[in-house]
Parts: C-alpha cells; structure tokens; sequence
C-alpha cells in the first residue's frame, strides 16, 4: 500500500505523540505501508517546523522525523503540474499522489483536499479512516 502523509498529519504527530496521526506515522516506520513524498512535501515540512509557535512543541523531534522521511520514505521528482485544488498551495500533495501512485491521501484538510474524496486512483481519508483500513 502506497500512502501520502499530508503535512499536516506529520506536524500533527510531532505535537501529539502517541496521538491518531503518531499512530499513522509509526505505523509506516514499522512497514505497514510505503510513505511516498518528494522535495517540495520536505520543504514545506521544514518551513512549517520553524514557524516561532510550533518550534516549543516539536523540537528536536521535527528534524529527527525530517530525517526518517528522507532516508526511508518514497521520493517521487516530477511531478505534474495540477490545478485540481481550490487552494493552489495543495496541489502539490496531490501531484505526489499521482507521481508516486499512491492508494490513500491521509489529511486533515476537510475544507479542499479531504473535501474531494478521490482524486484520480487515490482515495483521499482522514487519520481515522486510515486507521481502519490498516487494521482490516
């Protein structure tokens, strides 16, 4: 099973460890699934991790996870150029699905990615939905 991690599920698992989206995260670092990603997933990571609010919260654990993701996940180049979202910053994620052939696109965005449903072959859930699918 191929999967994308929006960022938001990331930063949400490095602020609530042992939480629904560390669940996720942990559940890929045991080989549950292929966590795909590329360049511009890294760097809006790194640039969402050094916002002054968040640095207390998820410090040094954001760049050890940087890290993790970058030696072990699936790295997709490429990608297509997309205008299939209603916020143009998104549709990068969703080009790394198409790139990496992903099955599942895990966010918390309900107001324009989650909101789709489906996006070409990939299924687009939330952290609970992804959870049952990898319990069945």
């Amino acid at each position: 099973m191929r999967i994308v991690l929006d960022t938001n599920i990331l930063i949400s698992a490095l602020i609530s460890p042992a939480g629904p989206s560390d669940s996720l995260y942990r559940a890929w670092r045991n080989g549950q699934f292929y966590l795909i990603t590329s360049e511009e997933h890294l760097e809006e990571f790194r640039r969402i991790t050094r916002y002054p609010h968040l640095r207390p919260y998820i410090q040094p654990a954001a760049g050890t996870m940087l890290n993790e993701i970058r030696l072990l996940a699936v790295m997709v180049s490429n990608l297509p150029k997309l205008k299939a979202s209603r916020d143009p910053g998104d549709n990068f994620i969703l080009a790394m699905a198409v790139a990496g052939h992903a099955d599942f696109l895990v966010t918390k965005d309900k107001r324009d990615i989650l909101s789709m449903k489906r996006y070409q072959q990939t299924r687009i859930i939330t952290v609970g939905r992804m959870a049952e699918i990898l319990k069945e």
